[in-house]
């Protein structure tokens, strides 16, 4: 069920006189903190409501050069894990306009353009948000075709039982399972499409695997259990934090491609703030970070991990913007960057880097997931640490 909620919003900006969050003097401007009234282009606004010039966007454009002199743009491989570096460099180069970060995604996407790619699981989509990316701003045909091949993918995958994205596609079809990685792995593709390209076939398709992903995954708590089946045996009573940022970074952004269109999914918003009150409530109190088993906070061998905080940080801050959360959601936020901070150390060179990142995880017991040992300077961690830097500047 889809409503229009934007008059309301601005007749309770109006009431509130909130125009220092957002609701210009200009009476055609919706109230949400991203706003910036009919004056102002989309671009320019978002790069001007995330300011260009705080410390937090110079922080994270040293973050994404050291990484990008450290690692060649044609290094980095076809799949999930510079599909998120890369999609965090298309949206701080939407604030900085620094053509050396443009250079580099562009330099990634024509070389495996080049070299041919293949979709395979839901871990292939994400390369297509820097397709999506450039998109917006000329039309090409290989690019386009990037997309249209992800959207193609999407509607031949085995599903499961339920109707679910079988998360690893045709690499291992039988039996099918839902991970939720996948929410964000091709979510943000459908969000971004759908938005870019007015498919509401897109955002249909988006609304129905969330249901399907919330009836599965999601417990009582708010939070999700990472998946719904594996071969190898894995707790259904433990919440992995990384794979809940996921989750929270996708439906913020889903959320906000709706709102934008004066549209609202109930359901959907619904299942996003049952997740983050969870969210909040495993959120340590004296390191304002997630343990990297959030609802196991000091047990056996668990930790403190930043990339999944990065990405609370960055849903969290992205619904903000857009009036879907409020003051509490942000200041929890706020608390989690600068905790991310400590997690932030410097080279030889004096050259920041993300340091102490959880490396790749399958569905686990508990054991399982607190033994995944963590690396420095891994492109996803740096990404995630990057978004959360960006999104929560400005505010």
């Amino acid at each position: 069920m889809y409503v229009n909620w934007k008059p309301a919003v601005l007749a309770v900006c109006l009431v509130l006189g909130l125009q220092a969050a957002g609701c210009d003097s200009d009476s055609t401007s919706p109230g949400y903190f991203d706003a910036c009234g009919g004056s102002v282009s989309d671009e320019v606004c978002y790069a001007k409501r995330r300011d260009p010039n705080s410390e937090q966007v110079a922080l994270a454009t040293e973050i994404a050069l050291r990484y990008m002199d450290e690692h060649p743009a044609r290094s980095e491989g076809w799949d999930w894990t510079s599909g998120v570096f890369m999609f965090a460099l298309t949206e701080l180069y939407r604030v900085t306009g620094d053509a050396r970060l443009r250079d580099y995604f562009e330099r990634y996407l024509d070389y495996h353009i080049d070299q041919g790619y293949e979709l395979v699981w839901s871990d292939s989509c994400p390369p297509a948000l820097t397709a999506l990316a450039l998109l917006r701003y000329e039309e090409n045909a290989a690019y386009r075709q990037v997309v249209e091949d992800v959207l193609a993918y999407l509607q031949v995958v085995p599903r499961t039982a339920d109707g679910g994205v079988n998360h690893l596609g045709t690499v291992l079809p039988n039996p099918p399972a839902i991970w939720i990685d996948s929410l964000f792995m091709f979510g943000m593709v459908l969000n971004r499409h759908g938005e870019a390209a007015g498919d509401t076939q897109a955002l249909g398709l988006m609304s129905e695997q969330l249901g399907i992903f919330s009836d599965v995954l999601q417990s009582k708590s708010g939070l999700f259990v990472h998946a719904d089946d594996w071969l190898l045996p894995f707790d259904t009573d433990i919440y992995w934090a990384r794979g809940n940022g996921w989750v929270t970074a996708s439906l913020a952004d889903y959320l906000r491609v709706r709102f934008l269109r004066d549209e609202t999914d109930p359901d959907a918003e619904r299942v996003f703030r049952d997740q983050v009150a969870g969210i909040l409530a495993t959120q340590d109190a004296d390191a304002d970070l997630w343990w990297t088993v959030t609802n196991r906070p000091g047990e056996g061998d668990n930790y403190i991990e930043p990339s999944s905080a990065a990405l609370f940080a960055y849903g969290m801050a992205r619904a903000y913007r857009y009036g879907i959360l409020g003051q509490q959601e942000l200041a929890a936020a706020k608390r989690a960057v600068e905790a991310v901070r400590d997690f932030i150390e410097t080279d030889g060179r004096g050259r920041p880097f993300v340091a102490a990142i959880s490396t790749g995880t399958e569905p686990h017991t508990l054991e399982g997931y607190t033994s995944v040992p963590v690396a420095d300077d891994l492109n996803y961690g740096v990404g995630a640490v990057i978004l959360a830097l960006l999104e929560t500047s400005g505010l």
